[in-house]
């Protein structure tokens, strides 16, 4: 398997016995499937709401601590196997070349790609907990799960250069958010932040450019 022309001191045989080719077949065949999913989730969110409006909140924080640390983990992981070939790519080429070439999709930043498309899919679960507690649900929450599933199952589909950006970003940031969230439901006592507002936006703002 190609490596790529970034340097890894370690390339685990998981990474290295990936066959990118057959799960992008995978998820052509079901390009589709990220609408029914945004769809299911928009159903059960609001359903939820509806069923829970009369009913007593549920506390929930070992499983959401749980959950969080389980993202926080793998976005832990994710950064530190894409950042190598971000990193290579703008001091081998250019930027302009970073935003322009799918190189990403070779080697062990393919492995992670495709992780972190499918990892959209799991992620729909924060919203859960959301109405599950009965905490404010917010639009820019639900439609950045929604927009960002779409676009992420697009652009690992399509090879879409400027998605390397994309996922090294919000691996990073997930890093740290989902562990400040893992931290705040095991109450560690810190500042509260307005993490996920600011986070949303800033993804926005990137998925326009």
């Amino acid at each position: 398997m190609e490596i790529g022309d970034h340097n890894y001191s370690v390339v685990f045989n998981f990474e290295r016995e990936w066959h990118e080719e057959t799960f992008l077949n995978y998820m052509l065949e079901r390009w589709t499937d990220s609408f029914v999913y945004s769809a299911f989730y928009a159903i059960i969110v609001f359903g939820g709401q509806f069923l829970m409006k009369h009913r007593p909140k549920y506390d929930l924080r070992p499983m959401l601590a749980l959950w969080s640390g389980i993202l926080a983990i793998f976005s832990i992981f994710g950064a530190i196997r894409t950042w190598p070939e971000l990193i290579s790519v703008i001091k081998n080429h250019s930027l302009q070349y970073s935003v322009c070439v799918p190189t990403y999709f070779k080697g062990v930043t393919s492995f992670w790609a495709f992780l972190f498309t499918v990892s959209k899919v799991y992620e729909l679960g924060d919203t859960i907990f959301i109405v599950l507690r009965k905490q404010p649900l917010i639009f820019l929450h639900w439609y950045h799960h929604i927009t960002v599933l779409i676009y992420v199952w697009y652009s690992y589909t399509d090879h879409t250069a400027p998605g390397r950006w994309f996922m090294v970003m919000n691996y990073t940031v997930h890093a740290f958010m989902y562990s400040y969230y893992t931290l705040r439901a095991l109450q560690f006592r810190f500042p509260r932040l307005h993490l996920q507002t600011l986070y949303d936006f800033s993804h926005q703002v990137c998925e326009l450019m």
